[in-house]
């Protein structure tokens, strides 16, 4: 794993502005994330959740720009990486929105799940790869005999598992993950959670999780930042002691729905 530069949090946003073409999705953001910790976001459709998980994983696309403040993940500046955007790409694992459904087609699970791996190294050795595989698979709680199979030949709940396992591949310094338990049920949940807490405890991880659910912030232990049409609205340490702005602390659960 690439050395980092000796960042004194994982995550920190500073008056953070993002901007879509012309339109604002994100406007005056700011929160740090400290090492092995995990911040909750929360809010409405529209609110920018999305969009800022994207930058934050290196993955915000030529439409999606930081129109003011700065954010910087393990000490990479996310407005202008410059060479360093690969390095980013590296220690933040990346789960969006929907990564389930949008798996590769033409790949086996077990390319899918290497890719990350392989697209860096085309030496890698197979055997070793195959046995990472296969441990993610098993940590997922995934039959080994899905390796060879293809996405579109497994369930909803089966896909955002794997596409979890691709997000872990690399031991992430950093975990963006973006609606985290899509598709899984209460057992397969569990094993989701205790994957983000053994990499917490065994090497530092942090975790900057989008979800509404607020029993999510609570099983993680998490800080929870509430966003509301690209605005903080909330934020604070968990779910039922969050300091709410003054427009928004007589109406607050609308936010979250």
């Amino acid at each position: 794993m690439p050395r980092a530069k000796n960042p004194d949090v994982a995550i920190r946003a500073n008056d953070l502005s993002l901007a879509r073409g012309d339109v604002r999705v994100l406007d005056g953001v700011s929160f740090t994330l400290a090492h092995g910790a995990t911040l909750t976001v929360m809010g409405p459709t529209g609110a920018g959740k999305s969009s800022l998980a994207a930058m934050l994983a290196g993955r915000g696309g030529a439409g999606l720009t930081v129109a003011g403040g700065e954010a910087l993940v393990e000490g990479i500046p996310v407005k202008h990486p410059g060479r360093a955007l690969r390095t980013l790409t590296y220690i933040a694992g990346y789960l969006p929105q929907g990564a389930g459904s949008d798996l590769p087609a033409r790949m086996t699970v077990s390319d899918v799940i290497g890719e990350p791996i392989t697209s860096r190294d085309r030496r890698v050795n197979p055997r070793a790869l195959a046995v990472r595989v296969a441990t993610l698979l098993d940590e997922m709680q995934l039959p080994l005999g899905a390796a060879p199979k293809y996405p579109y030949e497994l369930s909803a709940g089966m896909r955002q598992r794997v596409a979890m396992a691709r997000a872990l591949v690399l031991d992430p310094r950093v975990l963006v993950a973006d609606d985290l338990y899509a598709n899984l049920d209460i057992e397969v949940r569990e094993a989701v959670r205790a994957a983000i807490v053994r990499r917490r405890t065994a090497y530092g991880m942090s975790a900057f999780i989008v979800t509404n659910d607020p029993d999510a912030a609570r099983e993680l232990e998490s800080d929870v930042l509430v966003l509301r049409a690209g605005h903080t609205v909330a934020y604070g340490a968990d779910a039922a002691t969050l300091a709410w702005t003054p427009d928004e602390a007589n109406d607050h659960r609308a936010v979250i729905r």
